[in-house]
């Protein structure tokens, strides 16, 4: 054990946030968190040509539940959820205020808290609880990174290959293509252009091809950290176990990601996702959808993400069909480039041995809609966005290649990893913190398809809605079981598909009057396990309007200076072509220096 180490944990025994003894036996646990992926992995019939041959390596040795879903459906709630384990009609975190500031979560331990209790070492990269916090973990890498970033000289646009008006949504959710290089190519708008990437607080410039640090993206770096880490944590003597969280960004948007992956899915190949026109005409997420109270929207499209985004997709490119294989295109690469990350991970656990010894949890905050029901989005109860790929192998307790088809929850996971480490000591620390809602996993990952399982016959999933206050029994939820999903709205509005007979969720039921007693039977259950009360969880300690995030502080480099030269001095631009290039800079600028010096004399 190396000094630093040491040094946490008689810290931890003299503040007693270690368990009684430290048991080098216990398993090591590698919690891998992907960003916004859906279905479109190999072995989860989400799309033909996804080329995951590492997630399904971890599959064909672990479970794979096909049935596994999110419990809110967009970033920092649902992460928020599964690291306490608390859905969020007891935590009243179904936004984006940060995590810690919900008197019920700040009062419950996290999954890494509980972990260090147990005298684990925790070490965490990347993008895991949506709102880091450092003195979770013992170690902590790199922060969330969104990017690449296209930077004009000025601003960080999107990828200068996007088209209006899908380009104005922003460098985020606007933005996807490939990460080239911008020297080698000119653009049409005669801009010039270059990379950026990094987190909110820190921004730097990505070179492309350098075959160095320099030119690592965020994901890049992650995978590379845990791969260090991991070869470093088997080197060293294994008296204290350790529990490691990388969480990638990808396939979240910006969906950039180094050409060689868009190589692997040509455009004119790409297998469009099974879509019925018309088929958002018998749903009412359009009833809810909107800005906050009082301040109605002018239309649909500045409404609602999702709307906005598939309408200025198509808008973008000459057909529906043209817009959504550029997009999925990119997806595709952005899951490909992930999974390479995986393997490196996978590859460095089986070489240094500790295979033997870590349980290894493969898993995404929610999942993302292509189009369906006129959606390109998380943040629907429908089936593409609650959906998540969820892969578990456990030495010695799972079956290898075996699949679960039991709706669970990301809620499951926290008090699986309490079974399969059997770690002890209250996940609460007062009377005013919450004790975790899931059920463990270990019976259907020893047996997958007749394992006592728990936790009722249907994963519960809550909707995002921006407000000043929430009340759980005035929110939004969907139960999807294993032959049906039910959707009730906010409004009272509900849907109901037959999903074995109706997998792409096409025909609502609920009007039908022989499925009267099922919705009932639905409407009884959820409120069985919603609270009794209408008393809404205490909220944050500050509860404002969201504010948009800051952009990071703007590079200064020789680009941005030149450029700013050209706005002060389009003078300099001698050959009239509407762009500076570097000899009429350097020329110009040397004009004026003379003619300064000249009057200085």
């Amino acid at each position: 054990m190396n000094l630093f180490k040491k040094i946490v944990v008689v810290m931890g025994l003299v503040c007693g946030l270690t368990g009684p003894s430290l048991n080098a036996e216990q398993p090591n646990v590698l919690l891998i968190f992907c960003d916004d992926l859906n279905d479109y992995v190999e072995g989860f019939d989400g799309h033909p040509q996804s080329k995951t041959p590492n997630m399904k390596r971890l599959s064909q040795t672990g479970v794979t539940f096909t049935q596994a879903h999110c419990n809110i459906p967009i970033c920092g709630p649902s992460r928020a959820s599964c690291f306490t384990g608390i859905y969020p009609h007891h935590s009243g975190c179904y936004g984006f205020d940060r995590w810690n500031t919900y008197e019920v979560l700040n009062n419950s331990r996290t999954l890494m808290e509980h972990f260090r209790a147990n005298g684990y070492y925790t070490l965490g990269t990347g993008k895991l609880m949506h709102h880091l916090v450092r003195k979770q973990w013992d170690e902590f890498g790199n922060q969330s990174d969104y990017g690449p970033f296209a930077f004009d000289g000025t601003d960080r646009v999107a990828h200068p290959d996007v088209p209006a008006p899908f380009r104005d949504i922003g460098q985020i959710d606007g933005s996807f293509g490939p990460l080239i290089d911008f020297n080698e190519r000119t653009f049409q708008n005669g801009k010039t252009y270059s990379w950026l990437t990094g987190s909110w607080n820190e921004i730097r410039p990505l070179t492309v091809g350098m075959g160095d640090a320099s030119s690592m993206t965020a994901d890049e770096k992650n995978g590379h950290w845990a791969v260090k880490r991991l070869q470093e944590l088997a080197s060293e003597k294994q008296d204290q176990p350790f529990f490691m969280g990388v969480g990638f960004i990808r396939p979240h948007t910006p969906l950039i990601v180094p050409q060689r992956f868009f190589d692997q899915f040509p455009l004119d190949s790409i297998t469009l996702p099974v879509i019925q026109p018309g088929d958002i005409d018998d749903t009412h997420a359009r009833t809810v959808r909107g800005l906050p109270a009082g301040k109605e929207p002018n239309s649909e499209r500045t409404a609602d993400m999702g709307t906005r985004l598939f309408q200025d997709l198509v808008a973008s490119y000459d057909s529906q069909d043209e817009a959504l294989r550029r997009f999925i295109q990119a997806y595709l690469a952005s899951v490909a480039s992930v999974d390479e990350q995986i393997g490196k991970i996978l590859d460095t656990l089986d070489r240094t041995g500790l295979r033997d010894n870590t349980i290894v949890i493969l898993t995404s905050d929610h999942g993302w809609g292509m189009g369906e029901k006129d959606y390109l989005y998380k943040n629907s109860l429908w089936q593409e966005s609650t959906r998540i790929p969820l892969i578990i192998r456990s030495p010695g307790t799972s079956q290898a290649g075996a699949f679960s088809t039991q709706p669970v929850s990301l809620i499951d996971l926290y008090p699986t990893l309490i079974d399969l480490c059997e770690l002890t000591g209250e996940t609460v620390k007062n009377d005013r913190g919450h004790e975790i809602d899931g059920h463990s996993l270990k019976p259907l990952l020893q047996n997958p398809q007749l394992g006592e399982w728990t936790g009722g016959d249907a994963a519960l999933t809550a909707l995002y809605k921006w407000r000043l206050q929430y009340d759980p029994l005035a929110e939004s939820y969907s139960l999807r079981s294993h032959d049906w999903r039910y959707i009730r709205y906010e409004n009272g509005k509900e849907e109901l598909y037959q999903t074995q007979q109706d997998p792409y969720e096409w025909t609502n039921l609920a009007d039908a009057p022989e499925q009267a007693p099922r919705i009932k039977r639905f409407r009884q259950q959820l409120a069985s396990r919603l609270p009794q009360t209408t008393t809404p969880p205490p909220q944050p300690k500050k509860q404002l309007k969201p504010k948009p995030q800051k952009s990071p502080p703007v590079v200064k480099n020789a680009e941005y200076w030149k450029n700013q030269h050209f706005r002060k001095h389009p003078e300099a631009d001698t050959d009239g072509d509407g762009k500076l290039n570097w000899p009429e800079f350097k020329a110009h600028k040397a004009k004026l220096e003379m003619q300064n010096s000249g009057k200085d004399k």
